[in-house]
């Protein structure tokens, strides 16, 4: 998956989470997917909505009312959507689940394959401010997720951050291209 795609996708706090259900065969009525997932309302009603606006899913043809769509997977979301189940499968705690709800997690997991400074963070991640990346680093340290290193010979200081443990397993996952 492409890294723009991830952030596109990940912005919204269930879309990660929708995709993974389509793609375990839940089925597409949004009464299911709204109790599967556990969301509120609206904040799955702004998932589903962003999901249909990245082209992702699309409303079934000839089922559902029209005040209760069904939907199914795109081609594309068929794809995305394999890849959003593996993340969350990546993810061993369900409690730890709601850390991937973050919009940068997954993203940030997702480059962090090898060492890398902030900078060259910031230059894949091209839409992120510093200080949501800086707090998404310091969330994910804290998680274990994400090892910070400092090497203390190099002037000026330069950590370098790389993903760990479950974090590993996420940017395995993910599988983004390019990087």
């Amino acid at each position: 998956m492409d890294i723009n795609a991830l952030v596109k996708i990940t912005s919204r706090a269930w879309s990660l989470k929708i995709l993974a259900l389509l793609h375990e065969g839940v089925p597409g009525k949004q009464a299911a997917l709204l109790t599967a997932s556990k969301a509120s309302r609206t904040a799955f009603g702004a998932s589903l909505k962003h999901l249909v606006d990245l082209q992702l899913l699309e409303r079934n043809p000839g089922h559902g009312h029209p005040l209760r769509p069904e939907f199914r997977l795109t081609p594309l979301g068929a794809r995305a959507a394999k890849t959003a189940s593996n993340i969350i499968a990546a993810v061993p705690q369900p409690a730890e689940t709601k850390i991937l709800r973050k919009s940068w997690t997954v993203p940030i997991l997702a480059v962090t394959k090898r060492p890398r400074h902030f900078g060259e963070l910031k230059s894949d991640l091209s839409s992120i401010s510093d200080r949501a990346l800086s707090q998404s680093l310091n969330l994910l340290e804290g998680q274990a997720w994400l090892r910070r290193e400092v090497d203390i010979s190099s002037r000026p200081l330069r950590p370098t951050y790389q993903a760990t443990q479950i974090g590993i397993n996420i940017s395995q996952a993910a599988n983004v291209s390019g990087l």
